[in-house]
């Protein structure tokens, strides 16, 4: 049975190697921002606009308890997964969990291009999203780093590198 989780900050390319992954390993792909919008019937946005933070991270914690039964499956989590409840610990005893790792400055480009609205970086300036990932990174790599395996991402800025880091991802699950 294959049940790999991808953890990792907003922006490291979770959903990116999460579905390039499932795809050649020939099993389904579930993002959980994604499965929570759909099971909810609204966006994340929404559910943080609506409910708040600490409702949504709720809502998380039990939509994580669902798809991380699925047997054969890879699934990508939102960057504050691991930090809340016992999240990491229970991924951690459910599947192989993979920390995809990126620098601050890496992850600063990659979600000035991103084009998903990010509840936690509405409203800030450039320079206040480069401290706030900084600092976000620096509460939450405690956590990040209980995982299974950790792989470097910095280098996802074109199909190839993606593939090559689909391979050295499989080379590691296979030790």
């Amino acid at each position: 049975m294959t049940r790999i989780i991808l953890i990792g900050y907003m922006g490291a390319g979770k959903t990116t190697i999460g579905k390039a992954l499932a795809q050649e390993l020939g099993v389904p792909f579930y993002d959980l921002d994604w499965y929570i919008e759909t099971r909810m019937r609204r966006t994340i946005k929404q559910i943080f606009d609506e409910k708040g933070e600490e409702e949504f991270r709720r809502i998380e914690h039990n939509m994580l308890h669902e798809v991380a039964e699925f047997e054969n499956v890879v699934v990508s989590c939102g960057g504050g997964t691991p930090c809340f409840y016992d999240n990491i610990d229970y991924m951690n005893s459910q599947a192989q969990v993979v920390y995809l790792k990126a620098s601050p400055e890496v992850l600063y480009e990659h979600l000035q291009m991103g084009r998903r609205v990010r509840p936690l970086l509405l409203g800030k300036s450039p320079d206040e999203v480069r401290t706030f990932i900084v600092e976000q990174l620096a509460l939450r790599e405690p956590f990040y780093s209980k995982a299974n395996y950790t792989l470097n991402v910095d280098l996802l800025d074109n199909f190839t590198k993606i593939q090559t880091t689909i391979e050295n991802l499989r080379k590691i699950l296979e030790r």
